[in-house]
């Protein structure tokens, strides 16, 4: 799956969760194109009509654009009388017979990524509650997105680590770290496929496992790679977002496996293991 692909996968489900938490009959929105001061709408539940499919919406036009422009929410009761927008898109929302809508604005490292619309074919003003879960949907995109990010950054670093025996020391310290993150983000990502996509490419960053050796649980090796990194048991609870008391019981049963006493020996034997790097 490739990185838009990816990214466009989260707005998509983003937009389904907002319909089911709020009964909204109408949800679309899109990312920004790259280099580019619009968004494109490619992702659409609820309509009737191809009416909105692939509109490209400019920064500052329509409501969509206006949310671009500003990087905050907007939302107008009825959109073709509005005048707080611009009306360039007033045939195609006609067509699909919308007339309250929201736009709120997927933003990352203050760059708008993307924009999650909602909409009713009522004058009816969304009330806050729905503007709140449209918001809630659009921070797990956010999120989404940056883990997705950090994974790329961490890959890119890991695989232009410079090579020679004089490096040797520090190429595997920064895999190590690559790996303890990637596995740390895999568990915020929605998307299943792009989930197993990200701890593929995790994968990579291990040496081939020994055979027959010890099989560890997933969780009990995200534990070991925070464990491995330096991170206490508070600091690899708060990465994985398990409770200090759950990341003891992993530790223990992967020590336990691994029949070793101290998370030191845990570490190396897991290694040997070809579990971690």
């Amino acid at each position: 799956m490739g990185a838009e692909a990816a990214d466009t996968g989260e707005i998509r489900g983003a937009l389904l969760r907002l319909r089911r938490t709020t009964g909204l009959p109408v949800a679309f929105g899109g990312l920004v194109e790259a280099g580019r001061p619009r968004m494109r709408i490619t992702e659409l539940t609820g309509t009737r009509t191809p009416a909105l499919s692939a509109l490209a919406v400019t920064s500052g036009n329509g409501l969509g654009g206006k949310a671009v422009a500003l990087g905050r929410p907007c939302a107008v009761a009825d959109y073709s009388a509005s005048r707080q927008i611009s009306h360039e898109y007033d045939a195609p929302v006609a067509a699909e017979g919308l007339r309250s809508v929201l736009a709120v604005p997927v933003v990352v490292r203050r760059r708008v990524r993307g924009v999650l619309y909602g909409a009713l074919r009522t004058a009816d003003p969304l009330g806050d509650r729905t503007l709140h879960a449209a918001v809630a949907a659009a921070r797990d995109v956010e999120q989404a997105l940056v883990a997705r990010d950090e994974a790329r950054s961490l890959l890119d670093a890991a695989r232009a680590a410079p090579g020679g025996d004089a490096a040797a020391g520090v190429v595997r310290e920064r895999m190590r770290e690559a790996h303890a993150a990637l596995r740390a983000l895999a568990p915020r990502i929605a998307d299943p496929a792009l989930r197993a996509e990200l701890l593929q490419a995790c994968g990579l960053l291990v040496p081939e496992a020994v055979p027959d050796a010890v099989r560890l649980a997933p969780r009990e090796v995200d534990v070991l790679a925070c464990v491995a990194s330096g991170a206490t048991n508070a600091v690899t609870a708060e990465r994985l977002g398990l409770r200090p008391e759950t990341v003891k019981s992993y530790l223990r049963s992967a020590m336990r496996k691994l029949g070793v006493r101290t998370r030191g020996e845990a570490v190396v034997a897991a290694r040997r293991a070809g579990v971690l790097p």
